[in-house]
This record gives structure tokens, sequence and C-alpha cells, in this order.
């Protein structure tokens, strides 16, 4: 359930690998920032969904990072045990990248179990990398997450427009951060998206801004140059992205595929 006065939406954010991590949980929940902790490995889980007690603002992902595949996979029993207890599971996917490459199959496996896992289960919100990997995670998605009752979210999309259309179909949402937005090249793109699938997210601490790890007090500034790149009204964008969010959390949006493609004819 989403705080009711919530003014600000930060969906993807690794509030444990700050060093104040406690006072940041604080922070968030005393400026009204709905803040998902993703976690990296499953192990990270149950410190975080302590450290969040008490904290409405505060939501906890279980993860299991595709980067740490390579060392993490036999944490994948722990996770699925932890399962019931999570309803945001992030950051989980996939990455094709050169440095991980040589994991992609076995990555595979785990995201395939963790995406049947979430179909039994059903009542997941999933933030999702995607990384060189945009067309396999859809495949997958479209594979092995059948229940209406999960949402996927593409965390720091860089697919193509096509790739764009057919998440959109699906049902997908897209969080969007800072080094999206400085991206030129994606500019189109984001205008383009449909305004009811957007977030706001950070990906901190992993971007930077003047020189210092982001943090979610940092999400009015992603807001303000989001839509300011879709010609929007910066109070009214935050409030549809708050709108976005207790629509993700409540149900899953019907897609209309035909409209939505329209967007992206060039």
């Amino acid at each position: 359930m989403i705080p009711a006065p919530a003014r600000w939406v930060d969906f993807h954010c690794h509030l444990d690998l700050y060093r104040d991590h406690e006072r940041l949980v604080r922070q968030c929940d005393e400026e009204k920032i709905v803040t998902l902790g993703v976690t990296t490995t499953p192990k990270a889980f149950e410190r975080n969904a302590e450290i969040a007690i008490g904290y409405p603002y505060a939501l906890v992902g279980l993860g299991l990072h595709p980067q740490l595949v390579s060392e993490r996979a036999r944490e994948l029993p722990l996770f699925e045990r932890l399962l019931p207890r999570a309803h945001y599971v992030g950051e989980v996917g996939l990455d094709a990248g050169p440095r991980f490459y040589a994991s992609f199959q076995e990555q595979r496996r785990i995201f395939e179990r963790i995406l049947r896992a979430c179909d039994e289960q059903g009542n997941k919100v999933l933030s999702i990398h995607s990384v060189r990997s945009v067309s396999k995670v859809l495949r997958e998605l479209e594979a092995n997450l059948r229940n209406s009752t999960c949402v996927p979210v593409l965390h720091w999309f860089t697919g193509t427009r096509s790739e764009a259309a057919r998440a959109i179909e699906m049902g997908c949402y897209f969080s969007i951060n800072i080094e999206m937005i400085r991206a030129e090249k994606m500019h189109g793109l984001l205008r383009a998206l449909p305004a009811d699938r957007l977030l706001t997210e950070t990906d901190g601490p992993f971007v930077t801004v003047e020189d210092r790890p982001i943090r979610p007090t940092d999400i009015p500034v992603t807001v303000s140059l989001l839509a300011e790149i879709r010609a929007a009204d910066s109070g009214l964008f935050a409030q549809k992205i708050l709108e976005n969010l207790r629509m993700l959390t409540s149900s899953r949006p019907s897609p209309e595929p035909k409209k939505q493609l329209n967007l992206f004819k060039t």
C-alpha cells in the first residue's frame, strides 16, 4: 500500500549500498519519497526488510542481480524460500555485456526460475535489469510470467523503439533515471513512452550528480528534467508518476497494442 501523502517516487535504488543506509531510509520517510530499495543478493533481503520496519515509504525488493550470478547462483534456493514474503522483486534480469557474458546461460536459468516462481505465487512487482538483452528479457517474460497480477518494470531501459513497443503491449512499466535523460539520443524515446507507464528512479549510488552519488532526495530534479523533455508541467507530471505507482501496485493495466505502437512510428 502506497502512503497517501507521498510526494516522489524512486523505484530503483540500492539503499543498502550507502554508508548511511539507515539514515537514508529515515530521510526517504521524512521527505515522503516512496523508495524501492532493491537488493543484489537474497542474503541482503532480511536485513533490509528489518531496517525498513516502521518506515512506510521504504519498500524492499528481493533480488539476485544478474551480474552476481556467477558468484551467487547457489543463493537461488534462499531466494525461493524468501519470495512468499516479498511483494517487490529486484534487482533481477539479464546482462549480456562483455564483462558478464560468460555467465549468460546461467543468468537465463536463474531468471527463468525467478519468473516462474513469481508467476506461481502472483502479486509481484519486478524491477528488471536488461543490459544488452532487452529482447531476451522480453522473451523470458512472455514465456514465464503470465500471471496478470505480476507487473514487470524495466529499469534503466536502453532498448530500441520496437522493443519498447513490444514491452508496452506486454504491460511493462519503465523507470527513468537521470543518466537516461542526460543521453540526448534517448530523448525521442522518453517523449514517446506512454505517460501512464512511467516511473522515476535513481539507481543510486551507481549514478552520480555533482560529483557525488545520487540520492532519493535528488528525484525532484529527475522529474523536472523529464517533464521538460516531454513538454509537461513538472508538478502535474510528479502527480502522474505517483498515480502510476498506485496503479502498478493495485492492478495491472490493460495494454492497447495498436494505440501504443502508433507512438513509435517515425
